[in-house]
């Protein structure tokens, strides 16, 4: 039987991916989903998303978790302290991916794909749809007869898997974007949860790992909101019972008003730290740019806490001064 945490004890996590060094929006969206958790009385998760190995770079996890240590943040489970719920590693979490798409094609709810890249380019410059991910899957594949499987198969095609997407619209309510309501199957079709190089999907991972581990308040950033009811269609055919609480919280800007990434190393800490910033100032600020503190006032987590209110989260991306 899979381990289960206990679904009345708030559970929040930051599950960050080890490509590259955190940079600020990063940062600021682990201390939101910290001071989520922690405000509610409950245990905080570290994980981390790992699963496309190649694009994981040497060293990153380790610096990760020192930079949000730095902050002065803490997890009660995490891949460097264990806990009863682990791995808390996704690489190491594979047989648990491997036994729910099992029950999913048990259940009649995948099929294999053997759309090439090319031709799901040529449908992606195709006017786009109201998805996060171009226009809806068509479902090319989704009525194969087995003879044109295997003729697929014999010509070298290797299959992703696709979830079949539910026609019934998923509703639920974000604590930051409000009400939200989407029809999976009109805004990006059937979806891949393993994809033809055999990596599992993020939309799969994430679901059974915030499933198995209990997580009952998913706080992250709010460019992850488009995937959410591809997620709860997926709770919900594999009978798991949905997080309690959804925030997607605002998206960090450059002075230039540009959205942060992880390749710029000017946006992490080091370049912080070399200016002799201490990390309650860095702190403060990444408080002040969303709206939950004074501007240029140094704050450490505890003290934030203190005050800590969702309700005065600033809701659009903003720009963090330090």
């Amino acid at each position: 039987m899979e381990p289960r945490a206990n679904p009345t004890t708030v559970r929040g996590r930051y599950a960050p991916s080890p490509t590259g060094t955190l940079h600020l929006g990063n940062l600021r969206t682990a201390l939101l989903a910290w001071l989520y958790a922690r405000a509610a009385g409950g245990a905080f998760v570290l994980r981390l998303e790992d699963l496309d190995l190649p694009r994981m770079r040497p060293g990153a996890a380790a610096r990760m978790l020192e930079d949000l240590r730095w902050l002065g943040l803490d997890w009660d489970e995490g891949p460097d302290i264990g806990g009863p719920l682990g791995p808390y590693v996704q690489s190491q979490r594979a047989a648990l991916y491997d036994a729910t798409l099992g029950r999913l094609w048990a259940n009649g709810l995948l099929y294999p794909c053997y759309c090439t890249r090319a031709e799901l380019a040529r449908l992606a410059s195709a006017p786009q749809g109201p998805g996060d991910e171009g226009p809806p899957y068509p479902g090319t594949c989704r009525r194969l007869s087995p003879r044109e499987r295997a003729a697929r198969e014999a010509a070298g095609r290797r299959p992703a898997l696709r979830f079949r997407a539910p026609r019934t619209p998923i509703t639920f309510v974000d604590g930051v974007a409000g009400p939200v309501t989407e029809r999976v199957v009109n805004a990006v079709g059937d979806f891949v949860v393993r994809r033809s190089d055999g990596v599992i999907a993020y939309q799969l991972a994430v679901v059974v790992d915030d499933a198995l581990m209990g997580i009952t308040q998913v706080v992250r950033g709010a460019d992850l909101l488009g995937s959410t009811a591809r997620q709860l269609a997926l709770y919900d055919a594999l009978g798991y019972p949905r997080p309690t609480e959804y925030a997607h919280v605002p998206l960090a800007l450059d002075a230039g008003g540009e959205r942060l990434a992880k390749r710029e190393a000017a946006a992490g800490l080091d370049a912080l730290r070399a200016r002799s910033l201490s990390a309650s100032k860095v702190t403060g600020a990444l408080a002040a740019s969303c709206g939950l503190w004074p501007p240029a006032v140094p704050a450490t987590p505890r003290a934030l806490l203190a005050t800590f209110d969702p309700a005065h989260l600033r809701a659009e991306p903003s720009h963090i001064a330090v």
